[in-house]
């Protein structure tokens, strides 16, 4: 299996891990926070705001892979409170295309940074 690495400045990651790896078919999106790339630092306001800045951050990923949201086949959402959900849900939907890809939320104890939502995808090419 070829495997490739994804670079989508101004993103970086924040440890030993790639942004995404291309295996052809398949890539693997890690998670995003709501971490402003320019600046370094976590957007501020409420779970919408956050949720959007995660779902930016990930578009950027999957446009450096030549692809969008109409590949991505399968997210998990992270959570540090479920009250939070529909909030995420209502800005979750504005970015998903129909048939929406499958998902998987869960309520954690801590995200990394801090930071109060977290999302990783899958995307397919031939999708």
């Amino acid at each position: 299996m070829n495997k490739k690495a994804i670079e989508a400045a101004p993103l970086r990651s924040v440890g030993p891990y790639s942004l995404a790896i291309d295996t052809g078919q398949a890539v693997y999106l890690s998670g995003q926070v709501h971490l402003d790339g320019e600046t370094g630092k976590l957007v501020e306001g409420d779970i919408g705001a956050q949720t959007r800045q995660c779902l930016e951050n990930l578009k950027k990923v999957l446009a450096a892979a030549g692809l969008g949201f109409e590949h991505v086949v399968k997210t998990t959402v992270f959570l540090t409170s479920m009250s939070d959900f529909a909030g995420m849900n209502q800005v979750y939907a504005d970015y998903m295309v129909a048939p929406f890809p499958a998902r998987s939320t869960v309520q954690v104890a801590a995200l990394p940074l801090g930071a109060r939502v977290e999302i990783e995808a899958i995307a397919h090419r031939s999708v």
